[in-house]
C-alpha cells in the first residue's frame, strides 16, 4: 500500500500528464477496485467490464482530487468509483426484459387470472398449449413478470411523486463500504503491536487478560494500550 505522501506525489505527477504515475496509481489501487466491484459480480455484467468502468472512476478521482479536500485519496475515490459503476448500470440496465416478452407475460397473467375467477388453476402445460409456446418459454415469461425492468425505472410513490426504484430501497451498503475503506486505511498506520491488539480484541474477541497473557505483559498495560489506540483512531477519523 502506498503511503499518503507517495500517493499525493503520484497524483500531482499524474495531473501533470505523467502516464507512468497514473498507471502506478491504478495498479496500487487495484485491490480497492476489486473490493468495490465484487458486490456486482453475477448481476449480468462481465467482470472485465466492471473493472474497466471502476478504473474510469478511479482515473476521474485522480484527475479531480485536490489536497484542499483534506481527506485521504481512498476516501475521496470510493464514492466516485461507485458513482461510475452505478451510472453504467443505470444506462445499460443489468436487468432487461424486452417489450414483447413483457406483453406475452401480461397475456399469460390475464389468462391465468380469468381461469382462477372461473375456479380453475391452469397448469404450465395448459398455458403453453393455449399460447402455442414451449413450456420453458412460458416459465421464462412468467418469471420475467416478477422482476423490474431496471432498478432505475420510475415508479410513483403514495403521494404520486415519481421515484426510481433504487431510491425506494433502504441500503446503507455504500456508506459501509466507505467506512470500511477509512477503517482499513487507519489500521494500516498502526504499529505491528497495536494491530495485533486490535485484531485479538475486536476480531478474536479476546479479553484484556487473555491478550496480556499472550503478549507477556500486564492487563493494565493492555488496557492503557487499547485506550491509546482508540484515541489515535478517533483522531485519525476526525482528520478524514
Amino acid at each position: 500500500m502506498l503511503s499518503h505522501e507517495e500517493t499525493m506525489r503520484l497524483i500531482a505527477l499524474a495531473q501533470q500528464g505523467d502516464d507512468e504515475a497514473k498507471q502506478t496509481l491504478v495498479v496500487e489501487n487495484t485491490p480497492l477496485l476489486k473490493s468495490i466491484i465484487k458486490r456486482y459480480i453475477g448481476k449480468h455484467i462481465e467482470y472485465d467490464d466492471l473493472f474497466q468502468i471502476s478504473s474510469i472512476g478511479l482515473l476521474k478521482a485522480i484527475a479531480n482530487f485536490s489536497t484542499e479536500y483534506n481527506v485521504r485519496f481512498s476516501t475521496y475515490a470510493v464514492p466516485m468509483i461507485l458513482g461510475e459503476v452505478k451510472r453504467y448500470m443505470r444506462d445499460d440496465g443489468y436487468i432487461k426484459v424486452s417489450r414483447s416478452l413483457k406483453a406475452q407475460a401480461n397475456k399469460i397473467a390475464q389468462y391465468i387470472d380469468n381461469c382462477r375467477k372461473e375456479g380453475q388453476e391452469p397448469t404450465v402445460e395448459e398455458v403453453a398449449q393455449k399460447f402455442e409456446m414451449e413450456v420453458s418459454d412460458v416459465v421464462f415469461a412468467m418469471d420475467s413478470a416478477k422482476m423490474p425492468v431496471s432498478l432505475y425505472d420510475s415508479a410513483n410513490d403514495k403521494d404520486g411523486k415519481a421515484l426510481q426504484l433504487v431510491d425506494r430501497l433502504s441500503d446503507n451498503s455504500d456508506k459501509k463500504l466507505v467506512d470500511n475503506v477509512i477503517l482499513k486505511d487507519m489500521l494500516s498506520q498502526l504499529s505491528d503491536r497495536e494491530k495485533k491488539i486490535v485484531f485479538l480484541r475486536y476480531y478474536r474477541d479476546m479479553t484484556q487478560g487473555e491478550i496480556a497473557s499472550k503478549l507477556g505483559v500486564s492487563q493494565v498495560q493492555v488496557s492503557r494500550l487499547e485506550n491509546k489506540i482508540i484515541e489515535k483512531l478517533k483522531k485519525q477519523y476526525d482528520e478524514q
